[in-house]
This record gives structure tokens, C-alpha cells and sequence, in this order.
């Protein structure tokens, strides 16, 4: 191994700062065993700050309907082959109901970006579901609506929201264009910066093998820094139906172990912070994979008769009850990890508030 790259792991576990430079360092792993120490010290680091605790959140995607055409998303507008729906709010509350009766932490409203989201109306009638959600299970939710204005936020912490999640994806504005076409940058970071003022906690993240460099990925995290973001993940790119002919028909490789390496920098860059692993990527299978790398959180629960999709794989593992916390449970036990309870829960995440 080399010794800058065992350096800055000590470094790290020290807790002292990096540059750019650095953090690009511990991202590009040169032998198995560079990625090994990096996954080790990010266990010891998730140790030292969760315990064995692995804290989970369920998963409604309430509306496919999006405004939006980003080049990543299965759900984009200009997308023919995307099965459209919106969802009761009886049906939105019986599905977090079934998550919360399995055990989850958090309910997470996720939605397109609606056509009407910036109508008083439409932010109304959101703050009024997640009211009725957070009555009606008794867990925090987090809000995943897209770019929605100052005064939508405002009205979903009223009603009850913790959480914010509006992804940037990359911290390269020209990235950015690509990614998400006709969309301002600015406007979406800003969109954190004004959830965070009126006492909503804020998730952002990335994806990873949509053209980024490493030094992009560095850039990542020391924006997060910057937003001073409670939870933040990374996620590898999965080629949605009807994609341009140039893009992968599946997550490449190098999609996936960036994923993995970003979560265990992640780790150490943010030692008290939540950081998912998620089920939408590659279910089951990957889980281990994504524990082991320094996740503390498992996301993207989906009950499996409620006709609700997934965002990155609509339906991967959903109809065989894949993403139950009941089908993770033994994948924790061998590894040693424990569910968090819903106190053990609110006891961490109040320590953000």
C-alpha cells in the first residue's frame, strides 16, 4: 500500500481536514489492498459514532408524473415508455403504514417533479398529506417533491416534515447541464439553503458514472461540507428504459465501486452524518457490499402490493418482497449489525436538529 494513501487514512480517522487533492486521493484505491483499508477505516469510523446500529426508511414514490428531462431518470417528461400514476392518499398512507408496521425509521414522500409544484394549491395539499402520514404512523417523513419554492418548504416543515432530500447529483455545473437539462444549478442548491432556514434537515447526493472525474467527486464532498448536510449519499447511475443508444444497458463497474468507494470517503469525511445504502441499485445483492464500505442506513423499502415503483430500478426486488426490512434482517445479523429502533432513531437525528 502506499504510504500517502495509508497516511491520509490515518489522517482521516484523526479527523483532521483534507483538500480537494487529498479526498481525490482516497477515492482513486490503486491495489485491493488500498480499498480494503478504506473500507476497514470506514467501518471503524461508523463504529466509533453508530455503534452496530443500521437505521432504515421506507419508500413511496407517490407520483411518476415529473416536469423534468433529466437525462438519468426513467421518469423523465420526454420518456414514452414510463407508466404514469398518482397515487390516493388513502393508498399513500396505507403503504407507509405497511412500511412502519416492518419497522422503518422514516417515511420518505418521493415524487416527480410535478407540472403544478409551484401552485399554492398543489403545496397545500402536500403539507396536508404529510400531516396526514405523520398522524397516521407516528414516524418523521421526509419530503423528496423536487425544486419547490420558499414558501412550499415553509409549509411542509408546518405540517410536520424533518426531512428535505433534493439531490444535485454533481457539484460540476457543467456536469449539471447535462445531467439535468433546462434546470438552473443555482436555484437547486439554493433550494437547501432556504429548507435549511426554516428548520427542515437536508439530504443531498450524487451519482456516480454519469461522466464525473474523481477530482468532481472531491468537489462533491466539500459542497456537502459546505451545506453542512445531516445525510448524504452516493449512488451509481443506472441506465433507465429508452435511454440515448450511448449509455450502458446496465450499471457499469465503474459506476458501482465509485458508489462503494464514495460511500466509504463519505464515512470518513462525515463521521456523525447518516449515509445510505441503497436498495434501488442492486436490491439485495449489493447490500452487504454497501454495508461493508460504511453505510449506517438502508433506504429504499417498497411494499410489495401497492403498485409503487422505485426510482433508479422501478421494480427490482419489489414484487418478491426484496425490499422488506424483514428480507435485510439476516444480511445484518451475519454481519454483526443490529435495526435501529425508532428511539434509536430519533435520538441520533435530534442531534441535528
Amino acid at each position: 500500500m502506499r504510504p500517502r494513501y495509508t497516511e491520509l487514512l490515518c489522517k482521516s480517522l484523526n479527523q483532521d481536514s483534507l483538500v480537494s487533492n487529498e479526498i481525490e486521493y482516497l477515492l482513486t484505491p490503486y491495489s485491493q489492498d488500498e480499498r480494503e483499508a478504506l473500507y476497514k477505516s470506514a467501518q471503524i469510523m461508523r463504529e466509533q459514532y453508530s455503534g452496530n446500529l443500521i437505521y432504515t426508511y421506507g419508500f413511496v414514490y407517490l407520483s411518476t408524473i415529473c416536469r423534468n428531462d433529466c437525462l438519468f431518470c426513467a421518469w423523465r417528461r420526454s420518456n414514452p415508455n414510463s407508466v404514469r400514476y398518482r397515487k390516493t392518499n388513502a393508498e399513500i398512507v396505507s403503504a407507509a403504514q405497511t412500511l412502519v408496521d416492518q419497522g422503518v425509521n422514516l417515511i420518505d414522500l418521493t415524487m416527480g417533479e410535478d407540472p403544478d409544484v409551484d401552485k399554492r394549491s398543489y403545496l397545500e395539499s402536500t403539507a396536508e398529506l404529510i400531516l396526514d402520514v405523520r398522524k397516521r404512523t407516528g414516524v418523521p417523513v421526509m419530503i423528496s417533491p423536487g425544486l419547490v419554492p420558499s414558501y412550499g418548504l415553509a409549509l411542509f416543515r408546518e405540517a410536520g416534515a424533518l426531512w428535505y432530500a433534493c439531490y444535485q447529483e454533481t457539484h460540476s455545473p457543467f456536469l449539471f447541464a447535462q445531467l439535468r437539462s433546462g434546470q438552473s444549478y443555482e436555484n437547486r442548491w439554493q433550494a437547501k439553503l432556504e429548507a435549511k432556514k426554516t428548520g427542515l434537515l437536508v439530504e443531498e447526493g450524487v451519482l456516480c458514472g454519469v461522466g464525473e472525474s474523481a477530482k468532481d467527486l472531491a468537489n462533491s464532498i466539500l459542497a456537502m461540507k459546505e451545506l453542512a448536510a445531516p445525510q448524504v449519499r452516493a449512488m451509481a447511475f443506472v441506465p433507465p428504459p429508452s435511454s440515448p443508444k450511448w449509455m450502458p444497458e446496465k450499471p457499469s463497474e465503474l459506476a458501482r465501486q465509485r458508489e462503494l468507494d464514495m460511500i466509504a470517503v463519505l464515512r470518513l469525511s462525515f463521521p456523525h452524518t447518516l449515509i445510505p445504502a441503497s436498495l434501488d441499485v442492486e436490491g439485495l445483492s449489493g447490500l452487504s457490499d454497501r454495508l461493508t464500505a460504511g453505510a449506517n442506513l438502508i433506504t429504499s423499502f417498497v411494499p410489495s402490493d401497492k403498485g409503487l415503483a422505485g426510482v433508479a430500478q422501478n421494480d427490482l426486488d419489489i414484487g418478491n418482497e426484496g425490499r422488506s426490512v424483514q428480507a435485510v434482517l439476516p444480511i445484518l445479523e451475519e454481519m454483526g449489525l443490529t435495526q435501529a429502533t425508532n428511539a434509536d432513531y430519533l435520538e441520533k437525528v435530534m442531534a441535528y436538529a
